[in-house]
């Protein structure tokens, strides 16, 4: 599976997930669907923080204006 819906229901994942979402993603009620994530993981005991980023859609500059906060919580679960 690379759904990560089914991924978080099954694979046993244990350590921390961040997601930056944009509350202005046009994708975000028909194709991403978080809630159907945020469910699975709060199931399997996953830890996830969700941040809702107000005004942003899906785009480049979306992506460059968290990829910090990104690269550190990646590292950070590396130790």
């Amino acid at each position: 599976a690379y759904d990560a819906t089914a991924l978080a229901e099954t694979t046993g994942w244990d350590r921390s997930i961040l997601i930056d979402q944009g509350t202005a993603d046009e994708f975000l009620t028909e194709q991403l669907r978080p809630e159907l994530f945020v469910g699975a993981c709060a199931e399997a005991g996953i830890p996830l923080t969700v941040r809702h980023q107000p005004g942003y859609d899906h785009s480049y500059y979306f992506i460059a204006s968290f990829i910090g906060d990104h690269i550190r919580h990646h590292a950070e679960q590396l130790r």
